[in-house]
């Protein structure tokens, strides 16, 4: 006989991290779905906004930059923007002042990925997520705080 499991919910539906978990596989999808013709993971999308992003506000984005922006382990953005450099989406260079940093920059093919990337990727969030309506930003705010909360954890 197979022994009993003891849950603290009664149901699946009833776990926000269960629910969290399917949410995020769904959402994932949607996101391959949108990404594949461009010939990006999400990993690399994820990266190359980050990279624009950070642009807009400096000319000397590093890896170390690019890392914290995404909350990303240092050794994996290392290695996915050398994937994004060999498609020439990317250039890295020596930084000036820090011989151990990288200098990150788009180049313009890389700008152009990017550019139809975040269109795909916003209306696919747009459709993903309309069903909460004027719940959005109230959502986005739950995710903020859950977000802040447990990042150092």
């Amino acid at each position: 006989m197979t022994p009993r499991i003891e849950f603290k919910f009664n149901s699946p539906n009833e776990s926000p991290g269960y629910l969290l978990a399917h949410l995020t596989m769904l959402w994932q999808r949607r996101q391959k779905k949108v990404l594949d013709p461009l010939n990006l993971t999400h990993t690399q999308f994820m990266l190359l906004a980050a990279l624009g992003w950070l642009s807009r506000e400096s000319n000397h984005v590093t890896q170390v930059d690019i890392a914290n922006q995404g909350n990303a382990d240092r050794m994996m953005v290392s290695k996915v923007l050398r994937t994004l450099e060999e498609k020439n989406f990317i250039n890295r260079r020596e930084h000036q002042t820090d011989t151990r940093a990288k200098v990150i920059s788009l180049t313009d093919e890389g700008a152009d990925i990017l550019q139809k990337a975040l269109t795909a990727i916003e209306n696919a969030d747009i459709d993903f997520f309309s069903i909460l309506g004027n719940n959005l930003s109230a959502f986005n705010n739950s995710l903020i705080k859950l977000t802040e909360q447990n990042r150092d954890e």
